[in-house]
């Protein structure tokens, strides 16, 4: 147990790191550039590992659909809009704002697929809720603040973006359950997903008036996009894989729904700069209301 709970604050932690490697390069390419190039790099990634252990297998063709349709909603659309939000409000407030998609698909989960939430879950949403506005809002670091921390663009506009996000992804994991739920391994799933994705955001950077596939794209910046997509894609979902192949799903959901309060002390490190009050007490709120919806 004490493995796949380690595992799962890891998973965390990739996606902490992910999130604060992946600022500079969002905010010199742009969102869909920045997506596609991602996409494209963790599609070859997932080709190569399902290839190698045969798990393309367990996939039927009345499975694509479904799997279609969620990589569309919740990477297509999704991811797009999560890096647009993180390119307008940084990856402390994105991070805790995203972290909304918990409680979005725990209440998906209940009024379409019909799953008990109870007392304990309507608590862990309100405290979701407040925590994500304490965080955003009595968060903001004083002075000028570190360029990590800057706005580029209207704060409204970028918590929009983030919740969009987090809509999106918990739409695709409610969209992907019926797969999931009937066997097919989660490698070769993801693949379909980003495959699809990917295949999207390719055609988009076709269309007129874009600035083409992969422009302004340098070696390190490329770098730099790989081990974003490799610590989340690659790193991040291994080790939640790991964790849940042991460990209680209740407790393993809520450890992986850290990010939020792990990426605090990194930033802190990484900018000299001690994140603001609020932004830890919304962080952790947040954190404790995921915790009440997967352990109700």
């Amino acid at each position: 147990m004490t493995v796949s709970y380690l595992a799962s604050l890891g998973a965390a932690l990739c996606w902490a790191i992910g999130g604060l490697i992946a600022i500079g390069p969002v905010r010199t390419l742009g969102a869909f550039s920045f997506n596609r190039l991602r996409m494209v790099i963790v599609l070859v990634m997932l080709l190569a590992v399902t290839l190698a252990l045969g798990t393309w297998r367990t996939l039927e063709a009345g499975h694509l659909l479904g799997l279609a349709a969620s990589g569309i909603v919740g990477i297509l659309v999704g991811d797009s809009l999560l890096f647009r939000g993180l390119q307008v409000i940084g990856p402390r407030r994105n991070a805790v704002v995203y972290a909304t998609a918990a409680p979005m698909a725990a209440l998906m989960s209940w009024l379409v697929l019909d799953e008990l939430l109870g007392p304990a879950g309507l608590l862990g949403l309100l405290l979701c809720t407040g925590g994500v506005m304490v965080a955003v809002f009595f968060g903001r670091p004083s002075g000028d603040g570190h360029a990590v921390e800057r706005l580029e663009g209207r704060l409204i506009g970028g918590v929009a973006f983030a919740l969009a996000a987090a809509f999106c992804q918990a739409a695709g994991t409610i969209l992907a359950k019926p797969v999931m739920a009937a066997g097919v391994d989660p490698i070769a799933a993801s693949c379909v997903r980003v495959a699809v994705a990917c295949a999207g955001l390719l055609v988009s950077g076709l269309l007129p008036g874009t600035s083409g596939l992969f422009c302004g794209v340098t070696p390190r910046l490329f770098g730099l996009v790989a081990v974003n997509g490799m610590l989340g894609m690659g790193i991040g979902m291994t080790l939640v894989l790991v964790a849940l192949s042991d460990g209680n799903p209740g407790i393993v959901s809520t450890l992986s729904s850290t990010t939020p309060v792990l990426i605090l002390p990194l930033l802190w490190a990484y900018t000299g700069r001690r994140p603001p009050l609020g932004g830890w007490i919304g962080a952790a709120v947040t954190v404790g209301g995921i915790a009440l919806i997967f352990n109700r």
